[in-house]
């Protein structure tokens, strides 16, 4: 996968992910390269892709131990709340659409009392040729699809280690705390 032009089905991109060892999975530069190398391609997700007007849909694509890929299915003005991955990498390719990375800065944060300050960071676009990766050391974050992209889009979410919960974050309101994330559908089927 050397050339960045290169287009995978998603089958072919889950076969080649399950080779990479575990250490890849500990550092975000070889798996934002390779996604970025790897594009794939739109109607290969077909099977998995699920959309809603109300709230962004959260597919399962593969699971092993070692990581999940989740493709998320955005509708215009749909965005996340702003959040953490639980010490766990991610890596986000957008192979359908475009969408904006918002990066915050905690400040503090207690958990228990449900209180914290973050400041917003930076924003970058993640788009077919530009993926990225989630700085390990500031990973609280939202991702947005503005209106004024106005297309829907797909992004492919890589968490290192699965994980079923994450704490949410309000920066107007300063307060913080853990939520439970389910799958909209698994291996293209609901859930």
């Amino acid at each position: 996968m050397t050339t960045a032009t290169k287009q995978v089905s998603i089958h072919n991109l889950v076969a080649e992910l399950r080779k990479f060892p575990e250490a890849a999975f500990d550092h975000t530069e070889q798996l934002r390269r390779f996604l970025q190398a790897a594009r794939v391609e739109p109607d290969s997700l077909s099977p998995y892709l699920t959309w809603d007007r109300q709230h962004y849909t959260r597919n399962l694509i593969d699971k092993t131990p070692l990581y999940e890929l989740v493709g998320i299915c955005w509708e215009v003005g749909q965005a996340s709340s702003v959040h953490n991955h639980r010490d766990q990498n991610c890596w986000m390719a957008v192979p359908i659409g475009r969408l904006l990375v918002e990066n915050f800065h905690v400040v503090h944060q207690d958990i228990v009392l449900g209180k914290c300050t973050i400041q917003a960071a930076e924003t970058v676009e993640m788009n077919v040729s530009h993926p990225c990766a989630v700085d390990p050391l500031e990973p609280v974050h939202r991702v947005f699809n503005p209106r004024e992209f106005n297309q829907r889009a797909v992004s492919l979410h890589v968490y290192s280690r699965p994980f079923d919960t994450c704490v949410v974050y309000s920066a107007e309101q300063g307060t913080c705390g853990e939520i439970q994330l389910h799958y909209t559908t698994q291996y293209g089927k609901p859930t």
